[in-house]
């Protein structure tokens, strides 16, 4: 819910585009608030609904965003999950995205980091519930993003992940989905540690998030991602 003016959103996509366009090894996804979409024209958005139409105030569907020439749309963010968003409604929006056609980013990741490699399993079974009775001809449209809790910098004393283990969860995710589906790390990305979690990782990409807000600082990830 960032940032507060529409004038403070110009500013920061405006500085980020301007950069982006002339990367050509890297692409750029930006997911405003709803609100900011039509006036960024940006081709990201932080959520959908899994109705078309109908009595859901407050919604925003699927068909509503393709309007406005959104393409990417995030699903099962942590932060959502933390407002109730269970399994099962993830599941419905994933399959209302990608059945329209839109490249869906689907979040997973463990709140704490245990010894006995529990962690593994949750993100498992995020990942099959996520995707439960979705066919797989739609994952050429699916995007993971791993973010570990824990590790997201809203969190109180986050730290990001290291890029060795965030490249067992790499290995064991592509493992689960048996499928070639590129994957983002995100959680406290920022540019001191972009190039570990790029080079090191077996991550395709990264989730960011309050760095996004600061366009320097993501414009140097970008460029390390360009790298």
């Amino acid at each position: 819910m960032n940032p507060g003016s529409l004038e403070e959103a110009k500013k920061i996509f405006n500085k980020i585009k301007i950069a982006a366009g002339k990367l050509k090894k890297v692409e750029t996804v930006i997911c405003p608030p709803f609100v900011y979409l039509p006036s960024l024209r940006a081709t990201g958005a932080q959520n959908i609904f899994y109705e078309e139409k109908g009595a859901y105030t407050g919604e925003i569907s699927v068909k509503m965003l393709k309007d406005l020439g959104v393409k990417y749309v995030i699903i099962g963010h942590s932060e959502r999950r933390e407002m109730g968003e269970t399994d099962e409604i993830i599941n419905k929006k994933i399959k209302a995205g990608l059945e329209a056609g839109l490249k869906v980013v689907f979040c997973v990741g463990e709140k704490k980091r245990d010894g006995e490699n529990e962690y593994l399993n949750f993100v498992k079974n995020q990942i099959n519930k996520g995707l439960k009775n979705i066919p797989k001809k739609f994952f050429k449209n699916l995007i993971i993003a791993y973010e570990p809790v824990w590790a997201i910098s809203s969190q109180k004393r986050a730290r990001a992940d290291n890029p060795e283990s965030a490249l067992k969860m790499a290995v064991f995710i592509k493992r689960t989905l048996l499928s070639p589906i590129p994957i983002l790390y995100g959680g406290s990305v920022n540019p001191e540690n972009a190039g570990g979690f790029l080079f090191k990782s077996g991550m395709n990409g990264l989730l960011v998030g309050g760095q996004s807000l600061i366009p320097e600082n993501f414009i140097k990830i970008l460029k390390i991602a360009n790298r």
